[in-house]
């Protein structure tokens, strides 16, 4: 019987080369179960059992508490992963001795979907994406590589990270007017948003009800192009479930991650390194630099001063990386140690770049975020043509727009 890796590897094989229904050649025995999550991945958690926990109950207890959202059971056949509280952070998978979790995959739906769509694909590239597939592939040439794929195009998801530190910036200069006053960022990272509405729900009237990047990009796609297909590639499990969440679904139709990609390139030949540049220069640095730790805040910051050099009250801020750092500037936070009026979490040492599914390490990927954030035209968002361009073409006559809009970068947090 085939192993979960080899069904996978043979069924991915299959759909690049055209074969849109694989299930149907195969010829060695599988589970079931194998091919049911690997082609209905979203009927599943995103961290998957493969087989039978052979794991002691001690073991097992032991498997209970590297989960920091308590998304993990005891069954009478072994762990399971409630769906509802996994938020994708792969400390299971990490501490898993017999191998049996895995990470949940969208490449055999999302390349069925991308190969058959009679409507635009869209491929929507994380701001940690650079270098991630080699030090010599530019936006430009991997925008190229994309498009080989079977993408009409690629859509930086900087350009909307510009668009959503603007919103915060508003919404900082309008709320944070008294010493006391402070602001959790809801942008970016799902595992902090989802540890303050999981866990640490008291402080929700301190985050605004922003979307992330991608689900901001995935929506004004789908609202100029209603038939578009939306695929977002980053370099985390935990932007499969914030996909999955109930308020958000059917923003983004799949999501890959940067492994995944190389697998697809590595498996067509495709070297994005040698691909002819398709260069389109649309962030600002503020967008590019979400990707590393402290960017946000930085980001938040310079665009403050920007639309409002006069605000007396100075923006303060502090961010952590981590979730064990994390939940202890939350823990600060609530015991009254306020030490800022702007605060940022990441769930990854390091940000986006340290992310579980990144292929570059963390050091590497933020020295290469920081250049390119150093190579942008624009500084800040609010002096970002593109932005306000783009807000023109969403009938939002200005900045100050985007504290009303309710239906593109908003949602309920509670």
């Amino acid at each position: 019987m085939q192993t979960f890796k080899q069904l996978y590897e043979s069924m991915v094989k299959s759909v690049l080369n055209n074969d849109l229904d694989p299930e149907k050649d195969l010829e060695i025995s599988y589970d079931p179960h194998h091919l049911d999550c690997l082609l209905n991945p979203k009927k599943h958690p995103v961290v998957i059992r493969t087989g039978a926990c052979s794991c002691s109950k001690e073991d097992q207890e032991e498997c209970l508490k590297r989960c920091p959202f308590g998304a993990l059971e005891i069954k009478k056949d072994g762990i399971a992963v409630n769906p509802e509280l996994c938020l994708g952070c792969e400390k299971c998978i990490e501490g898993c001795a017999p191998e049996k979790l895995k990470a949940s995959t969208d490449i055999i739906p999302a390349l069925k979907a991308v190969r058959s769509s009679k409507g635009l694909v869209y491929a929507m590239i994380a701001p940690a994406f650079l270098g991630q597939f080699s030090k010599d592939v530019t936006p430009g040439k991997l925008r190229t590589a994309l498009k080989t794929v079977g993408f009409d195009g690629m859509l930086e998801v900087a350009l909307f990270a510009d668009i959503l530190t603007l919103k915060e910036a508003l919404e900082f200069d309008k709320n944070i007017n008294d010493a006391d006053d402070y602001q959790l960022t809801s942008c970016c990272c799902p595992m902090w948003i989802g540890m303050i509405r999981k866990v640490y729900h008291q402080l929700i009237p301190h985050v605004p009800g922003s979307v992330s990047p991608m689900v901001a990009c995935a929506r004004v796609v789908k609202a100029l192009h209603p038939d578009a297909l939306t695929v977002f590639i980053g370099p985390c499990l935990a932007k499969k479930a914030e996909a999955r969440e109930k308020d958000l679904a059917g923003a983004v139709d799949y999501v890959l991650t940067f492994q995944e990609v190389k697998n697809i390139f590595d498996a067509l030949g495709i070297d994005p390194a040698v691909m002819e540049e398709s260069e389109k220069d649309h962030s600002s640095k503020a967008g590019r630099i979400y990707a590393r730790k402290g960017g946000v805040s930085e980001a938040v910051e310079n665009t403050v001063r920007a639309i409002n050099p006069q605000k007396k009250t100075e923006i303060r801020t502090k961010q952590a990386d981590g979730v064990p750092a994390c939940r202890k500037m939350i823990q600060d936070i609530m015991e009254g140690r306020i030490e800022a009026n702007f605060y940022e979490g990441m769930g990854c040492v390091g940000g986006c770049v340290g992310g579980p599914r990144s292929i570059l390490g963390v050091e590497q990927g933020t020295e290469l975020v920081n250049d390119y954030g150093e190579k942008a035209t624009y500084g800040h968002p609010a002096e970002n043509p593109y932005v306000i361009e783009l807000l023109h073409r969403l009938n939002l006559d200005s900045i100050e727009s985007l504290l009303e809009e309710t239906e593109l970068f908003s949602r309920n947090i509670t």
